[in-house]
């Protein structure tokens, strides 16, 4: 969810939800604050442009592959050390790779700010890289890859979807990478990818919580504001072709207990000129899948209990084409063509009958309360802020998010519907278990 915000650079007042500052230093790192003084504690997060979409050809997973090798060593923090000066001083932390963004973030009291600002400086350009810290780490996120995605039927039903969504384009690729890819990771490979996209330039910085921009400036300039810049190179992406027929993938396994049906259907991002259509999927998603009240729900879960659970999600924030998708889980002897013939009944009578003024304005005001509980969770804001920006949104895109929800109509959501469910943009995708063979 992107959360609306009022500016602190003079835009013109409109909803305002996490009121954030903003500025720029030196060097080209942008800053986002977020004041939130319940308590004495801040979210730190820097978010860095570049992610598995980003791979170099025939290394996919390399960025994941160095976030991990982050957390190796610098001049100033051996190895292994970076997360346990951060848990004795109170604090947590962890890191995040997805297709178009690497994150990392702690979340510590307010009065050791500075201290994991100066760490995640240090590691920005001093780190170690030797055969000795990544050739080890390789073999840990190629036992990674075997526990989360080997093992696991739906992980690898997941990365058959996205290569029959994607013919061409990089969201085909796991984030985690192809095994055989991993295999081949060199320490070259990960110095030349850290010099690459790891600068002050290529980075942002949101820090929510008990603290203000006046009182996070001096801090910003004394760490990541010494960091010289330098030239970081365009994200070239290729373009996906156009898809004129449906596919549909069967996956058996005989790890599989519950089977699952998911549709998935090709989607404009919100990085698009017509972010109207964006903001439309958004909420269409919810007034379709979005929970216990949405239609997919009440028809197919509760009215003819063929599910056990039933979904809908778009993923807005993507710097290219993405995706809208529905997710299912028969209840016991259940087909799935039967799961799948109650989704496209709902599909038919959508694009039929349109949405009602009614469930659009339900729709609307609970995602409008969820924006304003979004505002408990310090994290929750940082994300909001660090996976728009990353993805060629604005901080006003984001100050602007209630608005915009609100200005969703009864025709733009019509209109986005008919546009995203076209049965020749769709994968549609089943995971089952092995056939037995007859016995007696």
């Amino acid at each position: 969810m992107a959360a609306g915000l009022t500016l602190a650079t003079g835009s013109p007042a409109r909803s305002s939800i996490f009121n954030p500052e903003t500025f720029m230093l030196d060097n080209g790192m942008q800053v986002v604050v977020i004041p939130n003084h319940r308590a004495p504690v801040v979210a730190h997060w820097v978010w860095y442009r570049v992610g598995t979409a980003d791979s170099p050809l025939g290394k996919s997973g390399l960025p994941h592959f160095l976030e991990h090798l982050m957390f190796k060593a610098t001049d100033k923090i051996p190895q292994g050390e970076f997360s346990k000066i951060i848990a004795r001083n109170g604090g947590n932390d962890n890191a995040v790779t997805s297709y178009d963004f690497t994150a990392y973030y702690q979340m510590i009291a307010r009065d050791r700010l500075e201290l994991v600002m100066g760490m995640e400086a240090d590691r920005m350009v001093n780190l170690h890289l030797t055969d000795e810290a990544v050739l080890p780490e390789r073999d840990v996120v190629i036992e990674e890859r075997r526990s989360r995605v080997d093992n696991e039927p739906s992980a690898l039903l997941g990365e058959q979807l996205n290569v029959s969504q994607y013919l061409h384009h990089p969201y085909r690729l796991p984030v985690i990478g192809w095994m055989h890819e991993m295999e081949s990771y060199t320490r070259e490979d990960a110095v030349n990818f850290y010099k690459t996209w790891y600068a002050p330039n290529n980075a942002i910085l949101v820090v929510a919580g008990d603290i203000t921009a006046d009182e996070l400036r001096p801090l910003a300039e004394r760490t990541y504001g010494q960091i010289p810049a330098r030239d970081v190179p365009a994200r070239v992406r290729v373009t996906e072709p156009p898809q004129r027929a449906e596919r549909r993938i069967e996956m058996r396994d005989a790890r599989v207990r519950q089977p699952s049906f998911v549709r998935s259907y090709l989607a404009p991002s919100y990085d698009q000129e017509d972010q109207k259509t964006a903001y439309a999927l958004e909420v269409l998603s919810e007034l379709f899948g979005g929970g216990g009240t949405s239609r997919l729900y009440r028809s197919v879960v509760v009215d003819q209990a063929l599910a056990s659970g039933i979904a809908a999600y778009y993923r807005g924030s993507s710097l290219d084409d993405t995706t809208f998708r529905i997710y299912a889980s028969p209840r016991p002897n259940v087909s799935l063509d039967d799961i799948e013939k109650a989704i496209n009944e709902q599909i038919a009578t959508l694009l039929a009958d349109g949405v009602t003024e009614d469930e659009l304005a339900r729709v609307k005001k609970r995602m409008l309360a969820d924006a304003v509980y979004a505002r408990d969770s310090l994290s929750g804001a940082a994300r909001a802020f660090g996976a728009a920006l990353t993805t060629g949104q604005t901080v006003d895109d984001v100050e602007a998010w209630p608005d915009r929800i609100s200005a969703v109509s009864i025709e733009d959501i019509n209109n986005a519907a008919k546009l995203v469910f076209d049965i020749r943009r769709s994968v549609t995708a089943k995971l089952l278990p092995e056939e037995t063979e007859p016995t007696g």
